[in-house]
């Protein structure tokens, strides 16, 4: 079991393959972390699906408008919406997109994340200082490498529960 140094900056997600810990950053990308975490309380994140997802490159996730596999699931719609709550600018660092990093999804504009977020399976370096880093897998990466590929998958994995270590 990964060392939980910050349970109230820990994020912790279900998959059918087993539990992944993600270290927030919040020094870093403050109001991506809070945002990640009143998302997460909230259970918007909870059964929600990995809409894109690119062998050598990344797991994409976290349409909470589009994504639910419970309920209002369009999977032709998912990765096109985000939450109620306004979109966050840009919050750029010199953190590297290396492999387990959570990157922020967007749009093409650099302050339209929202409630999207991407896992690295590879370090992706060309993504570095155009999307926002604020978290790094520090256990279960081997169960994000099981994330079924697809850009929709035909039959799309999904995040079981997601929870701040804080309230687990």
């Amino acid at each position: 079991m990964a060392e939980i140094k910050d349970p109230e900056n820990t994020i912790l997600i279900e998959l059918k393959e087993g539990q992944v810990v993600i270290e927030l950053m919040p020094d870093i990308a403050p109001q991506h972390s809070e945002r990640m975490k009143e998302l997460a309380r909230a259970g918007a994140y909870d059964n929600v699906v990995f809409h894109r997802v690119i062998d050598g490159f990344m797991a994409q996730t976290g349409d909470v408008a589009n994504g639910n596999a419970e309920k209002d699931f369009n999977l032709r719609r998912a990765g096109t919406g985000g939450s109620d709550l306004p979109d966050l600018p840009a919050e750029f660092s010199r953190i590297p997109h290396d492999r387990g990093t959570l990157g922020a999804a967007r749009s093409m504009d650099p302050n339209s994340a929202n409630s999207q977020f991407f896992i690295n399976f590879n370090d992706n370096h060309f993504l570095n200082g155009q999307y926002t880093v604020y978290g790094r897998v520090i256990e279960g990466m081997e169960h994000v490498d099981m994330i079924t590929r697809g850009e929709p998958p035909a039959d799309p994995d999904r995040m079981l529960s997601m929870k701040v270590a804080a309230d687990a």
